[in-house]
């Protein structure tokens, strides 16, 4: 799955059959924008999509392996490089619209070389690009020198990715702000894995501990594939199949219209979880490792992880620093040292924290709650290390069902028994979102319910929480009528426009990641 970003010749390169009308239509539309706003037609278009979490849900900043599928909806950047003057001396100037104009206004900026300035506090839609900007160029320095000075650039955004959905809407939008920098800088193929690893840095410009998982996904899906992704030792992505069912196995996508913005709640929930992960893995280490063990820096937003202490331990518990324990087994012993280490439900306080780590509360903030705002009395380092060790574990064991041909399906005529496992997990993983890591709301609990009642094998929320989409899946003969349990109990009394009604529910099937389009005479 390695390799650069395709360049696509033609839309069906990119969506699937069912969704070519639309897409066609869309893309034309943008087109057609792009040539009324700059009096020009577009030279390419960098596309990457949001995604859809399966399974693996707040473990991919703890670098614990995760399992999503890309969907059709997408971020779209028609990207022009001519006629772009800037108007003070030293300073390139990027013209920015949206196609919608009236939610989005459009910018000029004259950006000087020296830097990429974002005020991650004013949360403005621009942001985005500017994070994948500031990323995209330290590459491109990296590899053609620290006086390399890039182009001005033309663009108009189009993003069919909810926002606050939690199907990835900024990470979509960051990974294609960065191939489309990339691509009007000169660069005839982009890495895949290059404009990963920048897309998941540029995002925490905005002020976001982002993990790693939104960004692989938008990048790196296959159609027709989920994908299993892992963060250690390095990033790495591959493609895994679901097997043939009966009933065939459909993922639907249900919005709770609860907003969940991760910039704006970011001091009390995703932020604070991402600290009190980190916070809980220096914790155990101090108190289960020999004094002066130094846990591993790595990826993780703060530089140590959940990941990074399982390693250490196992290794300083075996006699030649590898042990005879399956992964499964491992994870296994570590929910159980959890819950005998960290006893106190309520949390714990900074004091408590910077004791156990023998230092200053003051050190104790400068490491672990400066980078990014925090508001928290207690840290709930117990609840959120059983949710990680025991997520990471569900994947394992969703994998094994997937992989394992002694857990598959035998060609009998119903595999209802098997497709109930596998539901099972992601029922499991809700209930650990909701009552371990407290990242679920009545709303989204309130879609999972009516939907297992309806014939969902396994109904959770999916990416940040708090909010935004579910993910649900289900016997293809069921569809409907999950589809008309949610409209009679619960979307019919939201008060919806046709609009949303349309958005409400969407049947996803695996899409693909990252593409470039090269437009030849202005049309595709």
């Amino acid at each position: 799955m390695a390799g650069p970003v395709p360049i696509a010749r033609s839309l069906e390169d990119i969506y699937t059959s069912d969704a070519l009308p639309t897409q066609t239509k869309r893309w034309n539309a943008l087109l057609s924008k792009f040539e009324s706003i700059y009096g020009q037609a577009p030279e390419f278009v960098a596309r990457s999509p949001g995604r859809v979490n399966i399974i693996g849900e707040h473990i991919d900043y703890s670098l614990y392996s995760v399992l999503p599928m890309a969907i059709t909806a997408d971020a779209l950047l028609a990207v022009s490089t001519e006629n772009v003057t800037p108007t003070q001396e030293g300073t390139y100037k990027i013209h920015i619209a949206n196609v919608q104009g009236d939610k989005f206004p459009s910018h000029e900026f004259d950006i000087p070389y020296a830097a990429v300035e974002i005020d991650a506090a004013v949360h403005e839609w621009t942001n985005y690009f500017k994070s994948g900007l500031r990323g995209a160029l330290e590459l491109l320095r990296k590899k053609h020198g620290n006086d390399f000075k890039p182009k001005g650039m033309k663009i108009l955004m189009d993003g069919t990715v909810p926002t606050g959905g939690g199907l990835s809407s900024s990470a979509a939008f960051v990974s294609s702000s960065a191939l489309a920098v990339m691509t009007a800088n000169g660069e005839k193929t982009v890495d895949k894995t290059e404009l990963t690893e920048l897309a998941i840095v540029s995002e925490r410009a905005v002020g976001v501990n982002s993990g790693g998982m939104d960004q692989s996904a938008s990048v790196f899906s296959e159609r027709g594939s989920a994908l299993f992704v892992s963060f250690s030792p390095r990033l790495n992505a591959r493609p895994v199949q679901f097997p043939k069912t009966s009933p065939e196995l459909t993922f639907l996508i249900a919005q709770s219209f609860v907003t969940a913005d991760k910039h704006v709640t970011g001091p009390i929930h995703y932020n604070l979880r991402v600290v009190e992960c980190s916070l809980a893995a220096a914790y155990l280490n101090a108190v289960l490792n020999p004094p002066t063990t130094a846990l591993p820096s790595d990826a993780a937003p703060l530089g140590i992880s959940l990941h990074g202490f399982h390693e250490t331990y196992f290794a300083l518990s075996s006699p030649d620093g590898q042990t005879s324990k399956s992964v499964t087994e491992q994870l296994e012993e570590l929910i159980s040292l959890t819950a005998k280490t960290l006893t106190k439900e309520e949390g714990y306080t900074r004091d408590e924290i910077a004791s156990a780590l023998n230092i200053s509360v003051d050190d104790l903030n400068k490491q672990f709650t400066s980078k990014f705002p925090v508001r928290a009395d207690r840290f709930k380092l117990r609840q959120r290390a059983l949710h990680v060790f025991s997520e990471a574990l569900r994947v394992m064991k969703f994998m094994q069902l997937l992989e394992d041909p002694s857990q598959q399906p035998n060609d009998s005529a119903d595999t209802t028994e098997y497709n109930t496992k596998l539901g099972a997990l992601l029922n499991e993983t809700q209930d650990s979102c909701r009552d371990v890591y407290e990242c679920s709301c009545p709303e989204i609990d309130t879609l999972c319910s009516i939907a297992r009642k309806a014939g969902s094998y396994g109904s959770r929320l999916t990416g940040a929480g708090w909010g935004g989409c579910s993910v649900h899946l289900v016997p293809a003969d069921k569809v409907a009528d999950i589809k008309e349990a949610w409209e009679r109990e619960y979307y019919s009394k939201l008060g919806l426009s046709d609009e949303q009604k349309e958005a409400a529910v969407v049947v996803s099937r695996p899409g693909s990641g990252s593409a470039l389009f090269l437009v030849e005479g202005g049309k595709i």
